[in-house]
């Protein structure tokens, strides 16, 4: 009996890394512009209530206001990001795209006017609260134990989404959060 992965395990394997490899990728090299550029991009971020700030739904989680931002969102999203794809690739697509929305939006209604949202954090905590959340939608042993093993690693983030730190956008972190758990609920296989 071989202990090789199978060709297609292999194939999903290669295609996930490539994808994380390519987001980062692309985060860093738009932050290597932004900072070269004095920071001009983040206004591309998400300014609340304004018609311009909608775009920063899109950009935000591109931007960053640092690369010590930039290093703090890159584990966390490298490893959450994959845990969401373990199942299915498209997971990554739709979850991700359902917190950055509903992250994006919920910021751009409740923060504070004439302030700038950038980050992957938003996305990041979509990613958690999916996966968190996933094994009460799903109750499969393997999405609760999953579900478990992230609350247990990951958990302490969950602070994150109380205001109190100055130049954190807990309201990105809420509604990421929120994000999350609308996208196990709509993707949750029940059996």
């Amino acid at each position: 009996m071989s202990s090789i992965p199978s060709a297609p395990a292999l194939r999903t394997f290669k295609q996930q890394i490539a994808l994380l490899a390519f987001l980062v990728a692309a985060m860093w090299a738009i932050e290597c512009v932004n900072f070269l550029d004095g920071g001009d991009l983040d206004r591309y971020g998400i300014v609340p209530r304004t018609i311009p700030g909608l775009r920063g739904i899109l950009c935000a989680p591109f931007l960053h206001v640092s690369f010590a931002h930039l290093i703090a969102n890159t584990v966390p999203f490298v490893t959450l990001g994959w845990f969401v794809m373990l199942r299915r690739i498209s997971d990554f697509y739709w979850v991700s795209a359902i917190a950055a929305l509903i992250g994006g939006l919920g910021t751009w209604l409740i923060a504070p006017a004439y302030t700038v949202h950038v980050g992957a954090s938003g996305v990041i905590f979509g990613y958690l609260g999916f996966l968190m959340s996933r094994g009460y939608f799903e109750r499969s042993i393997v999405s609760v134990l999953l579900s478990i093993a992230v609350a247990f690693a990951y958990g302490g983030l969950i602070w994150g989404v109380l205001p109190g730190q100055i130049g954190i956008s807990w309201q990105g972190h809420l509604f990421g959060l929120a994000g999350g758990v609308v996208a196990a609920r709509l993707l949750a296989r029940r059996r």
